[in-house]
């Protein structure tokens, strides 16, 4: 049920956050849904392992190199979800950040509902 939970408000995020954002299109709600159930895998399966090839360049910028991974990400969200696109690298990178920090702030609000 909190996966669900979850998902639902990583969607609403989605749609939010793209009707805010210039250069940032999500055709509908489904299509929003679609994008957080692709960016979850895509957290699960494919980020450790860029984390991993990326680890020296990570550890001589700080950890800033994850900023790059997380637009990456999305880039790739991009490329394999029909109905959502992102214009540039940097959109997405600034998508990445404004997604996580306000996903942070509404599980951090909302977690005491459940």
């Amino acid at each position: 049920m909190k996966l669900l939970f979850r998902m639902v408000l990583t969607s609403a995020l989605v749609m939010l956050i793209a009707h805010l954002m210039t250069g940032v299109h999500v055709a509908s709600f489904t299509t929003a849904l679609v994008v957080a159930v692709v960016l979850g895998l895509l957290n699960i399966f494919i980020k450790p392992i860029l984390v991993l090839l990326t680890l020296p360049i990570t550890f001589i910028t700080l950890g800033l190199f994850l900023l790059v991974i997380n637009g990456l990400i999305i880039i790739l969200c991009d490329a394999i979800v029909g109905g959502f696109s992102v214009d540039t690298f940097f959109t997405a990178l600034l998508f990445s950040v404004v997604l996580s920090i306000s996903q942070s702030l509404m599980y951090a609000l909302l977690g005491d509902l459940k």
